[in-house]
């Protein structure tokens, strides 16, 4: 799950930009690929950062299904692929974005937990 919340306003060019470039920035995690990634997009947020809220900002949120430890370096790509396409695609200074990672060995779906 890629979560983007954002004070930016994003339409459908960049909602289809940045989805298909998560979609190919999650292998960046072992085992992880597009065909399991959700997407949520939540823009236009009030949202203010270091108390200033005249420029926009973003937080990522990513969550993965995973049994065992996400390496480090998995997310460190992750920052390194997310950060220039929501920076380029939304015209957000990479200074005003926070990516937050988390994992999991609970996630539920379809009506059952993995």
């Amino acid at each position: 799950m890629i979560q983007l919340h954002t004070s930016a306003p994003i339409d459908d060019e960049a909602r289809i930009t940045l989805k298909t470039a998560f979609g190919q920035a999650i292998a960046a995690v072992p085992g992880k690929s597009e065909q399991w990634l959700m997407c949520l997009f939540d823009d236009e947020v009030p949202m203010y950062f270091a108390g200033d809220d005249s420029k926009p900002c973003a937080y990522l949120e990513i969550d993965v299904y995973a049994t065992s430890e996400v390496p480090a370096t998995a997310w460190e790509k992750l920052t390194e692929r997310l950060t220039p396409e929501v920076s380029d695609t939304l015209g957000i200074d990479p200074a005003r974005i926070y990516i937050r990672y988390g994992s999991t060995a609970h996630f539920g779906w379809n009506g059952t937990n993995f």
